[in-house]
């Protein structure tokens, strides 16, 4: 068989609904590295946040801040920040509308206020703690994806305003801002052809709308039995719930691993 090259988001995937790696998921990426195979996460999470999967996976390959900052066998492969200039203008206007911006870094994150327009308003308060307040932690750094932290009907404005972003909505009240052209996909793209694997050898498994270009990019595939709809439809395979050992299952249909 030759080697295969496969991606793995985290959140669904390879970490269940109680962020734990199921036993399953464990053994089967052991036995794909043992028989020579690639394993890459790809993940909107930052290197600093998924350090706890892929130490415990033995990963060390990855496509990061949903594809800005793609790291192949410990080297930077593909980096594409945010431009500066266009982050400066965005940070003050979400400052003005109390809508947190969290800059991130491979090395850490930090938001431009804490203050909010929202969340006393809704009935379920935001679930995820917001990090320590530095406007000006842009300043001189690269930046390779931003948190907005806004009601779905304000984040029209700006989609207007700031056209050339990527969006990607992961919550009720927040979502990814990529630069121009950032995906999973672009990330992806970059780090096959650092590998020189073949196309036809290529696999990828995912669950949520940030997975949906890689999925409809890859050659192999597979939506998690958890994905919405929407996300079942762009992939070739579907299988079963993360917590339903959903990747080994998957890996066995596909004939990569055997029972």
């Amino acid at each position: 068989m030759n080697k295969k090259l496969l991606f793995f988001d985290i959140d669904g995937t390879l970490v269940d609904h109680e962020k734990k790696i199921p036993p399953s998921t464990k053994q089967a990426i052991a036995q794909l590295k043992q028989a020579g195979h690639e394993i890459v996460i790809a993940t909107g999470r930052g290197p600093f946040m998924l350090k706890s999967v892929s130490e415990a996976l033995h990963i060390e390959s990855y496509v990061s801040f949903n594809g800005s900052y793609v790291v192949y066998n410990g080297e930077v492969v593909y980096s594409h920040p945010i431009d500066t200039a266009r982050l400066k203008e965005l940070s003050q206007i979400t400052i003005e509308n109390k809508h947190p911006l969290v800059y991130m870094t491979p090395e850490g994150m930090r938001t431009n206020t804490d203050q909010s327009a929202y969340l006393d308003a809704v009935d379920e308060p935001l679930k995820l703690r917001l990090p320590q307040v530095e406007p000006d932690y842009y300043m001189g750094k690269e930046i390779y994806q931003c948190l907005l932290y806004c009601k779905e009907e304000d984040e029209g404005y700006y989609k207007s305003n700031f056209s050339e972003f990527g969006y990607n909505r992961w919550h009720p009240y927040g979502s990814d801002i990529l630069p121009p052209g950032g995906s999973k996909a672009r990330g992806i793209q970059a780090l096959i052809e650092r590998a020189g694997v073949r196309d036809e050898d290529v696999y990828a498994f995912g669950d949520g709308l940030n997975d949906l270009e890689m999925l409809q990019y890859v050659y192999h595939s597979v939506a998690m039995g958890n994905s919405p709809d929407i996300v079942k439809e762009a992939a070739r395979y579907i299988t079963k719930d993360v917590a339903e050992d959903g990747i080994l299952h998957g890996l066995k249909m596909l004939g990569l691993l055997k029972d």
